[in-house]
């Protein structure tokens, strides 16, 4: 087993075995899931695919297998199936265990946030990895705003978030220090905390965002397409 997948299924292993957890049953939202993996994971791949063509990032032979698909590791492809499952299901978990609560409306600081990152792209346009991941960021912001808004005032979002970056930090650390992905310096700032770029930061917020908004809308969806409103709790 190469490094990369057993990564993958250290990542996966506990929400799969805790998905029957009575009070979360994550098993049940199983279907809302596999939309949001694949909506968002055709989006990311898309890009990556197109990044290790230009010549963006790489990743190292010692640490992956030699099975590729759209010109990608297999490894790769699993990363957007393990990863999206278990951040949807800290979500979950979140949901089940705590109270939610609904901050102000903050529009005028994800506006901002908004404007600032859009002056971000322009000024390293010529930075690949970084204008792209601004782009998604902005775009996420943007699609939230005027289309679920409400997910912006979740304090379950953002405890999310939060938690999110703690796995999300130790297997970028693995990922970037043996390293399974090798970054090209004219792609990146070259800002590194540890030895994780300061991009991914924004591409890890980017993409777990996007899991949960588009798991979120498949979820009420379905539930509104159920006949009894039976599939999800």
């Amino acid at each position: 087993m190469s490094t990369y997948l057993l990564i993958n299924l250290l990542t996966i292993i506990f929400p799969l075995i805790l998905s029957f957890d009575k009070k979360v049953a994550y098993y049940k939202n199983i279907l809302p899931v596999s939309i949001s993996i694949l909506i968002v994971g055709t989006v990311y791949i898309f890009w990556d695919s197109i990044a290790v063509k230009r010549g963006d990032w790489s990743f190292n032979p010692d640490f992956v297998t030699n099975i590729s698909l759209f010109g990608l590791p297999v490894d790769e492809i699993l990363f957007f199936v393990t990863v999206p499952y278990s951040c949807i299901f800290i979500y979950e978990v979140i949901k089940n265990y705590s109270n939610e609560k609904i901050f102000g409306s903050g529009k005028i600081i994800i506006s901002l946030l908004t404007l600032i990152l859009i002056t971000l792209a322009f000024i390293y346009q010529d930075q690949y990895y970084t204008f792209t991941v601004i782009l998604f960021t902005i775009s996420f912001f943007i699609v939230a705003l005027f289309f679920f808004s409400s997910l912006l005032k979740s304090r379950v979002y953002w405890f999310t978030i939060i938690i999110s970056y703690l796995p999300f930090i130790i297997v970028n650390y693995f990922l970037t220090s043996l390293p399974v992905v090798e970054y090209n310096n004219k792609a990146i700032l070259g800002i590194r905390i540890i030895t994780i770029p300061m991009e991914d930061f924004f591409y890890s917020y980017s993409l777990i965002s996007f899991w949960i908004l588009v798991y979120l809308k498949s979820r009420k969806f379905i539930l509104l397409k159920s006949s009894h409103g039976k599939y999800v709790k």
